[in-house]
């Protein structure tokens, strides 16, 4: 984090000549707070998010030294009629005051990383809380701030840090990943932006949302990894480049973490299960963890999860992150996270082989030690298959409720290209026979929805007997191969 008077506008200039989405409207949300109440704004997303972006961005349009007419003429802001003119009229606070007061100007602040020093400062809190309390005495104060700024754009990784329950620096106004607000459309690139990317530059706009969509906000149901977009495009390829960011690597210390059920959330959370958290605790570093729900919290400002306001549950946005995922869980060192690992592999290879007994066992054993109470419907059902086929990723990408023939699969899982595994099309049923799940899936001509694949496709059916006798098993299996030309 660096301090600079009056930055220029060549790092915006940069930005422009490469591809580009506009999103200077995010600087009229910014001209509205200027001289009012609410001047402190911090947004805080994840790395290559586009945060440096937004601060070079805003750096362009407010710099008085410089003249960037040319760079904003064509873009959304330029309609903007609130562009701000600011009224002309010991200690370091103090020192701004004076400057303010002697140049006839407030500062419009732009602190691009404020969160750096709580990140790096590792087993130091005495510099955390040095850095705290700097902050403080800029923007704790409102009769001294209202006289040295006009606004504030802080943005960083993480929300602002706690002290106790209370933000350390209350009078911001905080946009985080949990509730970004009216900042919401400017966290990455929504599906039109998406659209037009892939329309200009002759990308496939389906793989794109497979691989970078899956975060959703209120009022906006879509929000694409901005970074990974336009490094798709520019390598003409679908690939994991969360990896090159240095989140990635401390991913399995987070997961590795030793609170109970986190190991067996994890791994609903790679099959495609959602789960609930509370995200009210947590303190706003990368060190203070009280439970399972602080871990999943900080993963949520990470952008390794995406949460739902409305449901108040979070799950992996998209292939990229969970690829991420299922890389990490193989180096946790918990013996429970192992153990599952381990048993999904073999889940899978059984039902490859058409082991039908042991696939119908396995489900079972995952019904029993990790199911929901309320399991009385096939939804309930999709659930527990879901836990158990959770490390399908290096060979599949799953599919719900995929549309195919007349009607909707239940669950796909498609073979990545370099894969030689046949693909998998499982219908489940709840106090109905095996029989019938295989029969369904030929009758409605399920596997038509991904013949295109050219291999080999096998059918599973799955049902669960809520009043099997005894002796009898409750979960039943059949697995049928079907070639594609059938």
């Amino acid at each position: 984090m660096g301090n600079y008077v009056n930055p220029g506008n060549s790092g915006f200039f940069r930005i422009r000549n490469d591809i580009y989405v506009d999103k200077s409207g995010l600087i009229g949300l910014i001209n509205q707070t200027i001289d009012t109440p609410r001047c402190l704004t911090c947004v805080s997303r994840p790395r290559r998010f586009g945060k440096s972006f937004a601060a070079q961005m805003l750096c362009a349009y407010y710099d008085k030294t410089c003249d960037s007419s040319t760079l904003f003429e064509d873009l959304v802001i330029a309609g903007d009629a609130q562009y701000p003119e600011l009224n002309i009229a010991e200690g370091f606070s103090a020192t701004l005051a004076n400057a303010a007061q002697k140049a006839g100007n407030k500062f419009i602040m732009i602190i691009d990383e404020w969160d750096a020093p709580i990140r790096e400062a590792g087993e130091q809190p005495e510099l955390r809380q040095k850095y705290l309390e700097f902050l403080r005495s800029l923007f704790k104060n409102s009769e001294l701030t209202s006289k040295i700024f006009a606004a504030v754009y802080m943005t960083g990784i993480l929300p602002v840090k706690k002290d106790g329950s209370q933000s350390a620096i209350s009078d911001f106004k905080e946009f985080t990943m949990i509730k970004p607000r009216q900042f919401g459309k400017y966290v990455g690139f929504t599906e039109d932006e998406v659209r037009k990317l892939c329309r200009d530059y002759g990308s496939d706009f389906e793989r794109m949302k497979q691989w970078y969509d899956g975060y959703a906000f209120r009022d906006i149901d879509s929000v694409y990894n901005p970074n990974s977009v336009m490094e798709a495009i520019r390598n003409d390829d679908f690939d994991s480049y969360w990896t090159q960011t240095s989140a990635a690597e401390s991913l399995m210390g987070y997961i590795n973490l030793d609170f109970d059920g986190l190991g067996r959330t994890v791994a609903e959370l790679i099959g495609g299960v959602e789960t609930k958290v509370d995200t009210k605790g947590f303190a706003n570093d990368l060190v203070t963890f009280r439970d399972r729900d602080d871990v999943l919290t900080l993963l949520i400002h990470l952008g390794y999860l995406t949460y739902d306001e409305e449901t108040q549950k979070v799950y992996i946005p998209n292939e990229e992150i969970r690829l991420e995922f299922v890389k990490a869980i193989r180096q946790v060192r918990r013996a429970d996270t192992i153990r599952r690992v381990r048993e999904s592999e073999q889940l899978i290879e059984d039902t490859v082989h058409g082991k039908e007994e042991a696939v119908a066992r396995q489900i079972e054993k995952i019904h029993r030690e990790e199911s929901p109470l309320y399991y009385n419907n096939e939804q309930a059902l999709r659930s527990v298959i879901k836990r158990a086929y959770f490390n399908y990723g290096d060979e599949y990408l799953m599919f719900e409720e995929l549309p195919a023939g007349v009607g909707y699969a239940d669950i796909v899982y498609l073979p990545k290209k370099e894969s030689v595994l046949p693909a998998l099309v499982i219908e489940l049923k709840w106090n109905r026979s095996v029989e019938g799940a295989i029969q369904q899936i030929k009758s409605r001509r399920y596997p038509e929805a991904i013949k295109g694949y050219g291999g080999d496709i096998l059918l599973v059916g799955i049902s669960y007997d809520k009043g099997a006798s005894a002796g009898k098993r409750v979960h039943q299996c059949r697995i049928e191969r079907c070639e594609v030309n059938e």
